[in-house]
């Protein structure tokens, strides 16, 4: 990364104050499946993530989420998170990406419906 995205960006992972104060005075706590680095200071007081890559806040899941917010004290490399059977693996929000869902009847979808199939006009009796 150049020196002027660090200096002038805030989404484009972590700029040179936050790389400072990680330098500083940040402990390595962890780090999860999509890259991102989680640190907290040396008496815990304060929490912090480095992206790997944009700034999105939906990138981070429940486990780190929880730790980063002091929902609980340890983080997820110390006490695993406990899944459910039935629960799916994390995934980042796609709203305003190729990705995102479109319900049918959706002009964004690639193949709209005819809005003739389901509409039955109203005859009065």
């Amino acid at each position: 990364m150049s020196f002027l995205t660090q200096f002038f960006t805030w989404w484009n992972g972590q700029t040179l104050g936050t790389r400072f104060l990680t330098w500083r005075r940040g402990i390595k706590v962890g780090e999860d499946e999509a890259g991102n680095v989680y640190y907290q200071n040396a008496d815990g007081s304060r929490r912090w993530v480095i992206y790997n890559g944009e700034s999105e806040a939906s990138r981070i899941s429940p486990e780190w989420h929880g730790w980063l917010h002091y929902t609980w004290q340890d983080p997820p490399t110390v006490r695993p998170w406990p899944s459910k059977p039935w629960e799916k693996p994390h995934s980042p929000n796609t709203t305003g990406t190729e990705e995102a869902y479109h319900p049918a009847g959706s002009i964004l979808r690639e193949e709209p419906r005819n809005l003739r199939d389901d509409y039955e006009p109203w005859k009065p009796a």
